[in-house]
């Protein structure tokens, strides 16, 4: 584990937001059903096996909320879950399907850059890349995408219990690396496990502040 840049007034802060209801409230699976909001973003995008509903369920602390989106149709969609009335945690369709066609995958790909480049209260992505094995050359893509469309992202690395600590360390270091010259890039980088239950707190608090709400 690294060492939290936040204090624990701000983790406790973190934590009663999340302990407010979350629900689901829609999936969009084209760029004109987007509900229009006013109320803050975060958008979740990753590879689609690297755990995003795992990690939304984590951050919102249900089991299930997420799977919501994992139903047949919907699992490509943007889906977007409401946080007490406060903000949309908004998961993103996966990249790097190995079976899809290239046609389906571009269709999602557009779609997600639809989203990034059209909303204008989304306050931060967050690409999510697998501890185990860093930032490989299928990120590259939804990083350039999230340069150009002048969205501020940060990296959280995901399933980061599964490696030795000093391990962890050196991927943390070299992601940061990778994201140093990246224009819209959080230089922060955060590791979670949404099975061991540790970065969550932190990742929690990054999103309070970034939307701007309270508990």
């Amino acid at each position: 584990m690294t060492e939290s840049p936040y204090d624990d007034e701000t983790l406790e802060a973190g934590r009663l937001l999340f302990a407010r209801p979350a629900t689901f409230v829609m999936g969009a699976a084209k760029v004109e059903q987007l509900p229009d909001t006013s109320q803050p973003e975060v958008a979740f995008a990753g590879r689609s096996n690297v755990g995003k509903s795992s990690l939304i369920n984590a951050v919102v602390g249900m089991k299930a909320l997420a799977r919501a989106s994992n139903e047949p149709g919907r699992t490509r969609e943007v889906n977007f879950f409401n946080v007490n009335g406060q903000l949309h945690l908004v998961d993103l369709p996966g990249y790097g399907w190995a079976k899809a066609s290239k046609v389906t995958v571009k269709k999602f790909q557009n779609l997600g850059r639809d989203y990034l480049r059209g909303r204008p209260n989304l306050k931060r992505a967050y690409l999510l890349i697998d501890a185990r094995h860093g930032l490989k050359e299928v990120d590259k893509e939804p990083m350039d995408a999230l340069d150009v469309a002048a969205v501020s992202y940060q990296i959280v690395l995901t399933k980061a219990d599964k490696i030795k600590p000093a391990e962890l360390a050196k991927v943390i270091e070299a992601t940061q690396a990778g994201v140093k010259k990246r224009p819209a890039a959080h230089p922060l980088v955060l590791a979670t496990s949404s099975e061991a239950g540790f970065g969550i707190a932190e990742l929690r608090a990054e999103i309070m502040r970034v939307c701007e709400v309270t508990p």
